[in-house]
């Protein structure tokens, strides 16, 4: 195949608009922001069930509170129903007796509640300040997930707009290029990891950045410079230096 070498010189200039436009999507699909949301998102869904985790131990603590409290108010009715009969002089020798016997009883029980009692408010507290510091790291996680989503979108929008110049010179380029060329381009660009045309310079492909043997060069030297060559290693479109 002929091309002009102005064509093939913007074929050269097509081949890097391409160049730069899949480094810069490899740029945008590794931007680290990618990986550390989710990180932090995990994070931050870790801690989140750890909170609701807490506070459902919480309400699950608070009834047994209301048990506690509720059986030390029984014990405590029936200490005052003793000590009123015990206080009020009616009561047989024998009976005076069993009331004191039941109220000593009585008053253990109520210890042992109170001890009860006071071990869930404990909990309680516990439980309460598990469940803030975790709302804390996880408000903190929040913000860091807002914070990295909108630095990837930012990130995003440059290369985006980057992109958007890279493909309008492309097309202003295209349309100045023999659609021959433009198609055995875009064959070999798509067969060659996106390379489609390359420099020669100082004996070199800058597309496979491999020599070029001494006799291919010097073939290549007697070629019109409208011929079209190709690289024997990565086949892509070799464009000589003016």
């Amino acid at each position: 195949m002929n091309a002009s070498p102005s064509d093939q010189q913007k074929i050269l200039e097509i081949a890097g608009l391409d160049q730069r436009a899949t480094a810069l999507n490899h740029r945008a699909h590794t931007l680290a922001e990618h990986a550390l949301l989710v990180s932090v998102g995990t994070k931050s869904q870790n801690i989140r069930d750890l909170r609701i985790a807490a506070q459902t131990e919480h309400s699950d603590v608070k009834r047994e509170l209301l048990r506690a409290e509720a059986d030390v108010e029984q014990v405590v009715m029936r200490i005052t129903r003793d000590e009123a009969r015990l206080n009020g002089g009616s009561a047989s020798p024998k009976e005076l007796e069993q009331l004191q016997h039941e109220v000593g009883t009585l008053n253990l029980r109520r210890t042992e509640l109170e001890d009860i009692e006071l071990e869930v408010l404990m909990r309680i507290d516990d439980i309460n300040v598990r469940t803030t510091e975790l709302t804390v790291q996880e408000t903190a996680f929040v913000a860091e997930v807002s914070d990295l989503q909108i630095r990837k979108e930012n990130a995003l929008a440059a290369f985006n707009s980057e992109l958007e110049t890279i493909a309008k010179a492309r097309m202003e380029t295209l349309v100045l290029v023999s659609p021959e060329f433009i198609a055995l381009y875009e064959k070999i660009r798509a067969s060659n990891n996106g390379t489609g045309a390359a420099l020669l310079l100082a004996g070199t492909c800058n597309g496979c950045h491999l020599s070029i043997n001494a006799v291919e060069l010097q073939r290549i030297s007697k070629l019109a410079q409208d011929e079209v060559i190709r690289c024997e290693e990565c086949r892509c479109i070799l464009v000589r230096g003016v």
